[in-house]
């Protein structure tokens, strides 16, 4: 298995440039607690927001980065329950073509790929794993 290390998608001739287009189910955590994705844990603190999305996956996104990264939609109140569209802010990501770890910076979690899925660099030392039929659903390259 390929353990990645201090990446940096922004020097990879392989990555590109990938714009999330989802709308999403949120609920901000009540307290501190842990959810398990497909791709490994997710720890969350009291306020983070915990999001089911469009293919049912689930993750957390600190509070301090959720504003910056979705938009409330129509009935819903911004920072409060409800559904809300992905900002459209682009990622790196790469396809890798066999089994992988990348430490997540939010919670040091360590997710696990599998080959064909994708390394997403959300900023320098922040990671993201998504399985390939999900990566294809909601993200559109940027050209």
């Amino acid at each position: 298995m390929l353990e990645l290390g201090n990446i940096d998608l922004a020097t990879d001739p392989l990555a590109a440039r990938y714009i999330k287009t989802e709308i999403v189910s949120v609920e901000f955590a009540r307290s501190d607690g842990e959810l398990i994705s497909t791709e490994g844990p997710n720890r969350y603190r009291a306020g983070d927001a915990l999001i089911t999305g469009s293919t049912a996956t689930r993750w957390s996104v600190s509070r301090d980065r959720f504003a910056a990264k979705y938009a409330p939609l129509a009935g819903t109140v911004a920072n409060g329950d409800g559904r809300y569209q992905a900002r459209p802010q682009p990622v790196l990501a790469r396809q890798l073509s066999e089994p992988f770890t990348a430490a997540r910076s939010a919670g040091g979690d360590l997710l696990h790929g599998d080959a064909g899925d994708w390394l997403l660099q959300y900023a320098p030392g922040d990671y993201g794993v998504a399985k390939n039929d999900r990566f294809v659903q909601v993200y559109k390259k940027v050209v």
